[in-house]
């Protein structure tokens, strides 16, 4: 039943790659179907990011409610038919309700299916997260390799996001028998206690927002980087942001066995210092093959540590566990949009490369607080 449980819980995490990445990889298409223009893009990127991060709160609840298992399950058909907004989406006003939808759906299973994955890591006892968030880097790479063979092949965009919606309709459902049904509750008397913030719970999620902000910047900067400050070919410079996504993917991997034998605390604490001095290797880098190098480094910083920070929330209260993972995931998401923003107005007044310096010493604070963030509960 527990092996069922980690098989199905996986899928879920390469289902949501893989549905997000789909939309990822066709967006200059349906741009060009909506006439929508960049700047409008930035503006529909923010409500979609908005909706996320509203979904990610009313399914936090939901989940504490009724669990993570039927959250995740109706959460990963309906972000499959919301798929099918974007490819439908005539101007901009149908793009903007079909993102607002996608938008919260993603968010949804976000929280379900870190949920899920906390009470999976519980029951097996051992380090087990990094793993799932490996495969759902796995989904998104799966979209990319699909979505580029169908675009290729001139297969219709709507079509394209059918096959990919229904895939992921028949992979949710072969999923769901294997995930872990919610645990029996006690039953009380008096009216249920809205979970309090408490100081490990803000520190938390701080340290999720300054990681998450540093995933952020390698996302929409590792390319700006290499091509304007070092003068690098487009087509080379976006290997910077390969080498980081390669790297993330195959951390992720090893990751568990790592925070297995060391604990999170000091896996992140030494990480999240790989990372920022990773980072300070890129913006220093001379040309554009250490550079590479650099960003390969800094995924390999960052891979395992987000993954510890949803196991500490989930593991908080056990009887919370949805609206924990839902505040950290949306504090990260903030920190993912926001991040790359604040770079870019930093560099009004500063090089790309000074600027820099947040994320760094964001990465830098993040290994510092890990061994207090991430102490065992019982010593709270």
């Amino acid at each position: 039943m527990l092996l069922a449980a980690r098989r199905s819980t996986t899928a879920i995490f390469v289902l949501n790659g893989f549905v997000f990445g789909m939309w990822v990889v066709n967006i200059p298409e349906i741009l060009d179907r909506t006439d929508a223009t960049k700047a409008q893009l930035g503006a529909l990127l923010l409500l979609l990011g908005g909706a996320a991060f509203v979904g990610m709160q009313v399914t936090g609840r939901l989940v504490d409610r009724h669990g993570s298992r039927p959250m995740a399950v109706a959460a990963a058909l309906l972000l499959c038919v919301a798929l099918l907004g974007p490819a439908f989406a005539t101007d901009v006003w149908t793009l903007a309700a079909a993102l607002t939808a996608l938008g919260f759906f993603n968010g949804a299973v976000d929280v379900a299916q870190n949920t899920q994955a906390v009470e999976v890591e519980r029951e097996y006892r051992r380090p087990v997260m990094s793993g799932f968030h490996a495969f759902f880097s796995l989904g998104g790479v799966l979209s990319a390799v699909l979505g580029g063979a169908l675009i290729a092949a001139g297969i219709d965009l709507r079509l394209s996001l059918a096959i990919a919606a229904v895939g992921g309709i028949g992979l949710t459902l072969a999923a769901r028998p294997g995930l872990l049904p919610p645990a029996p509750r006690p039953v009380v008397d008096e009216p249920r206690r809205r979970a309090p913030w408490t100081a490990r719970v803000v520190l938390l999620g701080a340290i999720a927002f300054v990681l998450f902000l540093s995933e952020g910047v390698a996302y929409d900067w590792s390319t700006v980087h290499l091509h304007d400050s070092l003068g690098a070919r487009k087509d080379v410079a976006a290997w910077a942001f390969g080498a980081f996504s390669i790297t993330m993917t195959a951390t992720r991997l090893v990751a568990d066995r790592v925070v297995a034998r060391t604990g999170p605390a000091a896996y992140v604490r030494v990480a999240a210092l790989v990372g920022a001095v990773a980072l300070t290797g890129a913006a220093l880098a001379p040309n554009a093959a250490t550079a590479i190098v650099a960003w390969g480094l800094f995924g390999v910083g960052l891979a395992g540590c987000i993954p510890q920070f949803f196991t500490a929330a989930g593991n908080v209260d056990a009887t919370a566990s949805g609206t924990y993972v839902a505040r950290l995931a949306g504090l990260g998401y903030v920190g993912l949009l926001a991040g790359p923003s604040a770079i870019g107005l930093l560099t009004t007044w500063m090089p790309l490369t000074t600027a820099f310096a947040v994320p760094i010493v964001g990465c830098v604070l993040a290994g510092l607080l890990a061994p207090i963030a991430l102490r065992p509960v019982d010593s709270a």
